[in-house]
């Protein structure tokens, strides 16, 4: 089309809607309700069915989602038509709580929402119930505060350890992501408001995030890239289902029909809406994407309105294809509060939502090393030395998206004062200039701030900590979030400052015989072989949102006993990950968010515009456990206060499918604690894969609970790429009831009389 008859075009479209306006406006419409959708898709002019599915767009397009709209701070809003009784609806991120901003024009109160713990921290309660009740939390403030459509949970795998976003995700195992994600959906919608499954799919790298092509063959993309989603879908029901930048095989997530259409809905049955992720007008075909499934263009724009008016004229997108994302666009619309006329307070609960936090984030945390009892603290220290930035600027969540403006944050020194520990006061004034210093040179930022760098600290200082104070605590801080992936050199090692203040405060500490703890605040995994042995105890605490600090000292003066266990393996080293040689760990291109520009194919860059997914379905612990790899810490693994017994493991089949193992568990040890059960079994090529798992209650010294883990035909099956299906292949299935996927506590077993294609697909990719 050339200009002048774009131009001419153009005008003649809006004469024409204009015109159908007027003559709309002359009879009486009927107005949306839940049961008369396809009577007012009837009623719906072009003009407006395509003002439906394309966002009503921010003020100035930022790539992350800001609107000063309706509600201030949310990510986005779809467009109303008052004639047929359409509403807008408001969409906010995110998955460790609510992105909106806490100042609004005109108003002096603030409009606080709670900071849980980030994706990772959550999945490593391995606590589903506990995961629902933090939703319903989240969905709650969510209600009361005017949304409609949470972007949450993130569910996408930890392929490698240095991915950028893991933080927001859950584990490199696709049942327990797919597990955490439908608690954690169900909870979100319990409010009647809707959450959205992000980012679909394959989305495990940052680095040119928008551009880069997935090349994956079909059975590692069902068994471990698309089944969480699968779980999610078809045991949540999400509302919503946010689309990927990325390719996969070559063709865009946004613009695939296999994906978005015949996988999720014909597949697994989804009956929600597909939004886009934010993108910019030129990365996309509009009238393509509409015709693939994505039923909601965000955050939207007129070009994007345009090109799909233009995709109708040519004939490349037929009315059809507009009007079944409209039907579902409809649908969304009469399932919000917007829509119902809830009447929001602005008020939700926030001292309940923080205690919600706080006992979320007390069992997050994992405890990597407890030489000699050091953990919990004795009863003789009564105060402690503290080192380390993050001690006193301790992190609550990471950045981009997944930032959350919480009320506050609990540092170590807060949290050791709730608990009755004092602090050095010298030491802690030395930390406090630098962080005021570094604070003061910021500038607002809505995806939030990076970690401070760590400072050097006088050894005259750490001598006479040595001397005065009963136990050393050194605070380890990475933050990291949307936009680039981590770095092996800067972000998965800890720095030459970092190794030295460690072994300084060591030496100073054991020469007194006092213990040395190390409180890992980080957002992804880090390098530990090379000085775990030096510190007394190692502590992952995550972030873990507002109340982290209070979390992880409850947890060091024995409030708390732990009970998180790792969503993933720790390796000796990076290179010891099979992903290491197709993965951009050394990246330093642009930042992939927002309008970046796009990265030159001339020629194509391994790792940067395609990703070769050469290791298959051997990710996390199936490579490491399969081929017998040194590791620091399994997956599953993490150390408790107290010592468990597992005993009568049995397995049997269930009347109505599927199969059940029963275990007895017994604290044998002397304080109060929770276990987790997990149960592996062997897989086509694996050695074993998760195929179940439990938490107990809190159990006092002495008393035992049978747990009862349930698992099904598919979580045994494997993809057979030939035909295109689920098999669960006949045999004996010996069945591991493990503390994690290397410490088998008691085993059971099931037989399997001959092999039995469990389902055939219709997606292909």
């Amino acid at each position: 089309m050339t200009p002048s008859s774009h131009t001419l075009y153009n005008q003649c479209r809006i004469l024409t809607a204009g015109l159908a306006l007027v003559l709309a406006s002359c009879q009486t419409a009927p107005t949306l309700q839940p049961d008369n959708i396809d009577t007012i898709l009837g009623e719906m002019t072009t003009e407006e069915k395509i003002m439906l599915v394309v966002g009503a767009g921010n003020e100035e397009f930022t790539g992350y989602g800001n609107t000063k709209k309706i509600v201030p701070g949310a990510a986005g809003t779809t467009a109303p038509i008052p004639r047929l009784g359409i509403t807008p609806t408001v969409l906010t991120d995110g998955p460790a709580g609510l992105r909106i901003d806490t100042l609004r024009e005109g108003e002096s109160r603030r409009y606080y929402h709670t900071g849980f713990p980030i994706g990772t921290a959550l999945a490593c309660t391995w606590n589903t119930e506990l995961m629902q009740q933090v939703g319903e939390a989240i969905g709650n403030e969510a209600h009361e505060y005017g949304l409609d459509l949470i972007f949450a949970p993130g569910m996408n795998l930890h392929r490698d350890p240095l991915g950028g976003r893991n933080f927001e995700y859950y584990s490199e195992d696709p049942l327990l992501t797919g597990k955490m994600a439908a608690a954690f959906v169900k909870g979100i919608q319990a409010n009647g408001v809707g959450a959205t499954l992000k980012h679909y799919a394959v989305n495990n790298q940052e680095t040119n995030r928008k551009d880069v092509d997935i090349r994956i063959a079909q059975r590692p993309l069902r068994e471990l890239y698309l089944r969480g989603f699968e779980i999610a879908v078809r045991e949540a029901q999400p509302w919503s289902v946010m689309s990927a930048y990325n390719s996969i095989n070559g063709q865009q997530c946004m613009e695939s029909r296999d994906l978005l259409t015949t996988i999720l809905r014909r597949d697994w049955g989804f009956d929600g809406m597909v939004v886009s992720d934010w993108a910019a007008p030129g990365w996309r075909d509009s009238g393509k994407e509409i015709w693939a499934g994505n039923d909601l263009l965000a955050p939207g724009s007129e070009e994007q309105r345009q090109e799909i008016a233009q995709a109708l004229h040519a004939g490349k997108l037929s009315e059809a294809d507009l009007d079944t994302c409209v039907r579902r666009m409809l649908r969304f619309v009469t399932r919000t509060p917007r829509f119902q006329q809830y009447a929001f307070s602005n008020a939700p609960d926030l001292k309940a939502h923080a205690r919600r936090s706080l006992e979320a984030a007390e069992e997050g945390i994992v405890l990597l090393e407890n030489r000699n009892q050091t953990l919990p603290l004795a009863s003789s220290v009564k105060r402690v030395g503290m080192f380390g930035i993050a001690s006193y600027n301790f992190l609550a969540v990471g950045t981009g998206s997944g930032n959350v403006k919480t009320p506050h944050t609990k540092n170590l020194e807060e949290g050791f004062a709730l608990v009755g520990i004092q602090t050095n006061a010298k030491v802690a004034e030395r930390y406090r200039k630098v962080i005021a210093d570094s604070l003061a040179r910021r500038s607002n930022d809505p995806l939030g701030y990076e970690a401070m760098p760590e400072i050097a600290i006088d050894d005259a200082d750490i001598t006479a900590s040595a001397e005065e104070d009963d136990a050393a605590i050194i605070t380890i801080g990475r933050s990291c979030g949307e936009g680039a992936d981590r770095r092996a050199d800067t972000q998965y090692r800890l720095s030459q400052l970092e190794t030295e203040v460690i072994e300084k405060v060591c030496n100073a500490f054991h020469a007194k015989h006092k213990p040395v703890v190390v409180v890992l605040n980080v957002s992804g995994v880090v390098e530990v072989a090379s000085w775990r042995t030096k510190p007394d105890a190692v502590v992952l605490s995550w972030l873990l949102g507002q109340e982290g600090g209070e979390a992880v000292c409850r947890m060091l003066k024995g409030e708390v006993c732990p009970s998180g266990r790792l969503s993933m393996t720790f390796p000796v080293a990076y290179e010891d990950c099979n992903t290491h040689d197709n993965f951009p760990y050394d990246f330093q291109g642009p930042k992939a968010i927002g309008n970046y520009t796009k990265i030159p194919r001339n020629p194509a860059i391994k790792n940067v515009h395609y990703t070769d997914y050469k290791e298959g379905i051997y990710v996390g612990y199936r490579y490491f456990d399969t081929y017998g790899r040194r590791v620091s810490y399994p997956f599953g693994y993490g150390l408790s206060y107290t010592q468990f017994g597992y005993a009568d493991a049995q397995c049997k089949a269930l009347p109505e499918g599927g199969y059940e193992v029963s275990v007895r568990v017994t604290n044998t040890g002397n304080c109060a604690g929770k276990e987790v059960v997990q149960l592996y079994a062997p897989v086509r090529d694996l050695k074993h894969q998760l195929i179940g798992f439990g938490k107990t209650r809190m159990l006092k010294p002495g008393e035992a609970e049978t747990l009862r883990i349930r698992f099904t035909p598919r979580d045994l099956s494997y993809f057979d790429e030939t035909q295109n299906a689920w098999v669960l292949a006949a045999g004996d299935y010996p069945i591991e009831v493990a503390a994690n996927s290397r410490d088998t506590k008691a085993h059971t077993s099931l037989h399997i009389e001959a092999d039995k294609v469990l389902e055939k697909v219709a997606g292909k990719l």
